[in-house]
């Protein structure tokens, strides 16, 4: 069953687009080198400067092994300086998928 990982962030105000821009240019090929990796999105509310990535993974076993492996905490230093927040981590299965 795939699995996905959602990771809530908290922006310092008009460091959305930065961070964004970092997730595309340095998280995302990171990302695409894991085992297991199925796909991500990120979503932005502009006015907030709030996200939501979703990351997901053949199994939970995936992503447990890319937080183990220190991948997951090495992505979240990439942008540490722009949270406002410290970001909420929470994992779910995927129970319906439709594309």
């Amino acid at each position: 069953m795939m699995f996905a990982r959602l990771t809530i962030l908290a922006l310092k105000k008009g460091k959305a687009k930065e961070a964004v821009r970092i997730y595309e240019t340095s998280v995302l090929p990171a990302a695409k080198a894991q085992k297991g990796y199925q796909g991500s999105y990120v979503l932005v509310d502009w006015k907030t400067d709030k996200g939501i990535v979703a990351t997901f993974w053949e199994s939970e076993k995936h992503a447990t092994a890319n937080e183990e492996n220190r991948y997951y905490q090495e992505q979240l230093i990439k942008v540490m300086n722009l949270f406002a927040e410290p970001p909420i981590r929470e994992g779910y299965d995927v129970a319906v998928e439709n594309r």
